[in-house]
């Protein structure tokens, strides 16, 4: 018997209670092909056990991440969402100054709507509503306690305001070449034109989307299909006039930078509200069910 096969043999076994049939068909994967063939296969479809094991070690590195990294990354994250900003306030200034309908409104808005969300989570800069489902995996598989996760949400979401407040002073300095204060007006004034409720649903399925958009990259490989993945999912938020926390802070911000009449009170609130709806509609709809899914197929 080769030196190979008796450390093989003689390897660590895992506790039975933690074995899976995906484990098994990894360690038959190890005995039957070579490293690279392995790599190229889980690259081109990624099992559900793989995608929650890289969503636990993602969410586990970021939660031991040191608190300036943190910080420096969310605040690069909350500037890059000015371009959605920028963007949205656009193409409202160019359908609100002509005959579009209000669906067509809607529909030219959505298609420009990802664009800043594209750039923010391909540059791998940590923004909060991906931290909302990330955050939570390695608490719920006991790698990380409550603490931690409290921790990641708490900078993640400080810096990305901050980063917000960056991008729109930079917005309010172009103003004179963008020429878009009315547009970026009348966004502002479909983010607070609802109740608390409406604010709090809206910002759930935002939350929802987000994460699942999350959830999506880390089981697509590294190409073109992760930037699909992302405009699908904020294309829905676009499309439906949802409340994401940061992108709307973003608006907010720059609206009334830019002379829009938006009250700090309000706006503060309805920011408050989605970041409360964002929470939940990635660490319940999202990290709970993919963890619990994922997890229960493994014990059957």
């Amino acid at each position: 018997m080769s030196t190979r096969d008796e450390n093989q043999r003689g390897a660590k076994k895992p506790r039975r209670d933690q074995r899976s049939e995906r484990q098994s068909e990894r360690e038959q994967e190890d005995r039957s092909f070579t490293s690279v063939i392995v790599k190229r296969t889980d690259e081109a479809m990624r099992h559900p056990d793989d995608v929650l094991d890289l969503a636990i070690r993602e969410g586990e590195a970021q939660a031991k991440r040191r608190v300036a990294s943190l910080v420096l990354s969310a605040v690069g994250a909350g500037a890059i969402l000015a371009f959605t900003a920028l963007a949205v306030g656009v193409m409202s200034q160019i359908t609100g100054a002509g005959e579009a309908s209000p669906l067509m409104e809607r529909l030219s808005t959505a298609l420009v709507y990802p664009l800043g969300f594209v750039l923010c989570l391909m540059s791998r800069t940590q923004l909060f509503t991906e931290h909302t489902a990330l955050a939570v995996y390695p608490v719920l598989d006991r790698k990380c306690g409550v603490s931690a996760m409290l921790r990641v949400w708490g900078l993640v979401l400080a810096g990305n305001l901050a980063g917000c407040v960056l991008g729109a002073v930079l917005l309010y300095g172009a103003s004179g070449v963008v020429q878009a204060s009315d547009g970026f007006a009348a966004v502002a004034e479909h983010t607070l034109g609802f109740g608390t409720v409406d604010t709090l649903l809206s910002a759930v399925l935002a939350g929802w989307l987000m994460a699942l958009g999350g959830w999506l990259l880390l089981a697509t490989p590294p190409d073109f299909s992760q930037i699909v993945v992302i405009y699908m999912a904020t294309f829905l938020i676009g499309l439906g006039g949802l409340h994401h926390s940061i992108a709307g802070a973003s608006e907010l911000l720059t609206a009334r930078f830019t002379g829009a009449d938006v009250p700090l009170a309000r706006a503060a609130a309805t920011i408050g509200l989605a970041v409360i709806g964002n929470l939940a509609g990635g660490a319940l709809f999202v990290a709970v069910l993919n963890y619990g899914h994922v997890r229960q197929t493994q014990s059957d």
